[in-house]
């Protein structure tokens, strides 16, 4: 009886997953391959054997509920590692082969992606990884990518979105040369009286807005100065060069702030945000190369 239960639970764990993720009863029986009414039997089983609702249904939409979130986000990463695992027990008699694209932040490649594959490509010689470095806004379906880099809240709901980085913060650094003869900003309004360097997004061509936060405040400042860059190195070199003030992300920051080379400025208006995500459409299967690239790249928090 005990073990009629629980295969109940993990089919009906796989059924809930694809449903919260896909929001359509009738898009994760496409992706199961199972009928509509097997994926709905599944779950409402699921809820009766767990005393709880997992979902909220009406006539125009699915969405998990508060149980459903906490269970999605705690179960649903551990049935992608499992089923990474079992796809590379599958291919122990054959290398797994394939060319995953990957558009994101120079950031993100340099602080997470790269030295990840440091580890994990000389375990696959036969995949190949293919970065592409833009701080845009990429359709990565349009321009034929395999997945992109977004922090948590940017990504489509959509997605699916598997968390590779920590929480992070930006934060506006200048020299001690730089603020020698001007006064430090108190207020993130304050920015518009000094020389800030700029990075333009090539997706629309505009500059990004730096945004700050403060007691549920948020503002969206567009700031002006002599310099724009489309890389956001290029802008804490500019900084660490006396030639501004610049919004960078803090782990990139921190060595120099340490060594005394960059003194950061209004700390409590810089927000911490969600981790980098990498995601991809939920209505495409990822191929073997790319599952076992996702579970190399997880966070572990």
């Amino acid at each position: 009886m005990q073990d009629d239960i629980l295969k109940q639970s993990f089919g009906g764990l796989m059924a809930f997953i694809a449903v919260a993720r896909e929001k359509s009863f009738t898009r994760a029986a496409a992706h199961l391959g199972l009928s509509q009414s097997a994926v709905s039997h599944a779950v409402s089983s699921l809820e009766r054997n767990l005393g709880t609702r997992l979902l909220a249904r009406n006539s125009r939409s699915v969405s998990p509920t508060e149980a459903g979130e906490r269970l999605l986000a705690t179960v649903g990463p551990r049935f992608e590692e499992i089923d990474a695992e079992l796809l590379a027990l599958s291919e122990l008699g054959e290398s797994p082969t394939g060319t995953v694209r990957i558009t994101a932040s120079d950031h993100a490649i340099r602080s997470i992606i790269s030295p990840k594959l440091k580890k994990f490509l000389p375990k696959y010689p036969g995949i190949k990884v293919e970065l592409f470095a833009d701080n845009g806004l990429i359709d990565i379906a349009a321009d034929r990518f395999d997945a992109g880099v977004r922090l948590g809240e940017a990504v489509a709901q959509d997605m699916i979105a598997v968390r590779i980085g920590p929480d992070m913060r930006f934060t506006a650094v200048a020299t001690r040369r730089y603020f020698a003869s001007r006064p430090k900003p108190e207020t993130p309004e304050d920015l518009m009286q000094h020389n800030c360097v700029n990075l333009r997004l090539p997706t629309h061509g505009g500059l990004w807005p730096w945004e700050f936060g403060e007691d549920g405040r948020q503002l969206n400042i567009r700031v002006d100065g002599q310099l724009i860059y489309n890389s956001i190195y290029d802008c804490l070199d500019a900084a660490i060069a006396g030639l501004g003030i610049a919004y960078v992300p803090e782990d990139i920051a921190e060595p120099y702030v340490k060594a005394g080379h960059l003194i950061p400025v209004l700390k409590d208006w810089c927000p911490l945000w969600t981790g980098l995500h990498l995601y991809y459409p939920s209505r495409r299967q990822p191929s073997g190369a790319m599952t076992l690239l996702i579970a190399a790249l997880r966070h572990e928090s």
